[in-house]
This record gives structure tokens, C-alpha cells and sequence, in this order.
């Protein structure tokens, strides 16, 4: 069985479970233990969908995303205020970016081992984009930084696409896929697309960088 098949199954045997719990923090191996079971025996983890959540939001916010990302870019705000900034977050689903573990919770929410934080800012001629990607149950990480000129930009926009999350069931552990729609922001320009996904309603962000798409391109 492949990597990629143990992400799809949830079910790993104990030697690769031992791999991976090895050298992690207790919080780590909490992250683990939420996702996957051994062999044919579940993890009896405490971890409830809103305690894994609560440890994601920790995490997330001691990051101070919003400075990493003008220390990145090398811009300070007031170079960036054609439109307030836009943070665009979520759990990744897509597993060419990073590897990850998926669940569906109990709760009926998708949740992933990786979780991202995409802010874009404005200025008079550009748009600049910083992405950080965390993992809970490692310490992989991954930063991108791009920039884009208004007139280069094609579109904003939102769409949803509907993917098979595996659920563990009952006492006995058992994996069934569930459809879950995972909602995405996209901004596509020629030969490239940035598309991430996201949570939560973004609708009036995405029309307010519609209506400074239109401005920038009347000029």
C-alpha cells in the first residue's frame, strides 16, 4: 500500500504508525490519533472535531500571518491599502499540495491534517499574494509568495467541488466516504490559476476585489 493510499484509507499498520508518531510533540500525536486508525483498531483518542479545531486555531494564531507575509512581500501597509487585505483560510483538500490525513467529523465537517492561510494585499498597480501551510501531525510547513498587476488578472472568483472524505464509523472503526463540498477561491491569470480553499462566507471580499478589478482595468 502506497502513501497515497494510506492518506485515502485512514488505516495504517503499527510500524508506520510508529514511524510517524516518532519524534512528535504530544499535540502531534493527538493531531494523528484524530485521523487514523491501526491496523483493524481505532485510536481512542479524547480528541473531539471541536478540540482538533481549537488546537488548529491555536496554532493558527500564534502565527502572526499578517506581518510574516509584508515582511515577505517587503511592503509595509501603506503601500497596500487600495482595499483592505484579504485573508482567505481553510483545511487543504488537495493532495498535491501537501501530504495530510482527511476526516469526516462527527459534526459533518471535512478537516485535514494541513491547514492554510492565503492573505492577499492591493496596491495602486499590484495584487501581492502570501500563503502559509501548516501540518498538525509534523512539522512540515510550506510558504508562497507571487505578485500580480491588475491588468494581468483574468478573474476573482468562488466555486465548489464535491470529494469523497473518509469517516470512521461506529466502534469498530470501519472507513465509508462521505460527500463533502469543499468551497474554493480562485484567481486566475494567463497560463497560471491561484485556487485555495476556503471557509466561511467570502462573498463580499470577493466583490469588493471584483469592483477594484473592474476600477483598475477602466484606467
Amino acid at each position: 500500500m502506497g502513501f497515497m493510499d494510506l492518506l485515502s484509507s485512514k488505516t495504517i499498520d503499527r510500524a508506520e504508525y510508529r514511524r510517524r508518531s516518532k519524534n512528535r510533540t504530544p499535540d502531534q500525536i493527538k493531531a494523528l490519533d484524530y485521523f487514523v486508525k491501526v491496523g483493524l483498531i481505532p485510536m481512542f483518542t479524547n480528541l473531539k472535531d471541536e478540540d482538533y479545531e481549537a488546537m488548529v486555531m491555536a496554532k493558527r494564531n500564534s502565527l502572526n500571518i499578517k506581518q510574516m507575509a509584508l515582511g515577505k512581500i517587503g511592503l509595509d501597509e501603506s503601500q497596500v491599502n487600495e482595499i483592505p487585505p484579504v485573508t482567505i483560510e481553510g483545511y487543504i483538500f488537495d493532495k498535491n499540495i501537501l501530504d495530510h490525513w482527511e476526516r469526516y467529523g462527527k459534526d459533518g465537517v471535512a478537516r485535514s491534517s494541513a491547514y492554510h492561510v492565503t492573505m492577499l494585499f492591493f496596491s495602486d498597480t499590484q495584487v501581492y499574494m502570501y500563503q502559509y501551510i501548516f501540518s498538525m501531525d509534523d512539522d512540515s510547513k510550506r510558504e508562497r509568495t507571487e505578485e500580480y498587476f491588475y491588468k494581468d488578472i483574468t478573474n476573482f472568483s468562488t466555486s465548489s467541488e464535491t470529494k469523497d472524505i473518509p469517516e470512521l464509523t461506529g466502534c469498530s472503526g470501519k472507513v465509508v466516504n462521505r460527500k463533502y463540498d469543499v468551497k474554493t477561491f480562485s484567481m486566475v491569470v494567463p497560463g497560471d490559476r491561484l485556487s485555495c480553499s476556503t471557509k466561511g462566507n467570502i462573498d463580499s471580499q470577493v466583490n469588493a476585489m471584483k469592483a477594484k478589478l473592474r476600477e483598475k482595468k477602466a484606467q
